[in-house]
């Protein structure tokens, strides 16, 4: 796939202001500091579209951004920052609840992970909701150029030896690294896949 063009559509506080539109979504999350800012720089190739920030918990509204006029990528307020009130923590967490159930052009759920990391709770947490309900996604592990392969790929292992625990299925994984550019055609591939078969239907 080839982008050839990105931008904001629109920033929304909840599911009542998302835009309305009948093109297909594909949604990213994570929890806070995963790198999801610079994976959608990444993919767009449009530096600065997405405000990186070294201050976990930034996004929070749902971004919509509109790319080849053809689909929505959607940048999803990261899970677990801690810096915010609980109060305000589980209102952010409703209303991404809410999007993720019940936006009814919402094609693929793309669920960031941090490779530098041993499985963590929060994730295993959001993962089991979304297997609970039925929501399809892809795992994706980021910063990989941060550590060594096999660091990378022990990480990875251990991970899906716990997923195992919430789902018999196997996940689609994919690795991806903002500096070294690794995961960005299989990413636009899998969407590029998905709206073909859209298309054909």
């Amino acid at each position: 796939m080839i982008i050839r063009n990105a931008s904001l559509q629109l920033s929304a506080p909840d599911l009542a202001s998302c835009p309305e539109s009948t093109r297909p979504e594909f949604a990213f999350i994570g929890r806070s500091n995963v790198g999801k800012s610079s994976l959608v720089n990444l993919l767009t190739r449009a530096h600065g579209l997405a405000k990186v920030s070294s201050t976990p918990g930034k996004t929070r509204l749902i971004n919509f951004y509109t790319i080849n006029e053809t689909w929505s990528l959607v940048d999803l307020p990261g899970y677990g920052f801690a810096k915010v009130a609980r109060e305000q923590r589980a209102k952010f967490s409703a209303f991404v609840a809410d999007y993720l159930r019940l936006r009814p052009n919402l094609r693929g759920t793309f669920v960031l992970l941090d490779s530098r990391l041993s499985p963590q709770k929060i994730d295993l947490e959001f993962l089991h909701w979304m297997v609970d309900g039925g929501l399809p996604f892809v795992l994706v592990f980021t910063k990989t150029d941060k550590l060594g392969p096999s660091a990378v790929q022990a990480n990875i292992d251990a991970f899906l030896e716990r997923f195992r625990a919430i789902s018999e299925d196997d996940p689609v994984v994919l690795r991806s690294s903002s500096k070294s550019g690794e995961g960005r055609q299989a990413i636009l591939g899998l969407i590029a896949s998905a709206l073909a078969e859209e298309k054909d239907a």
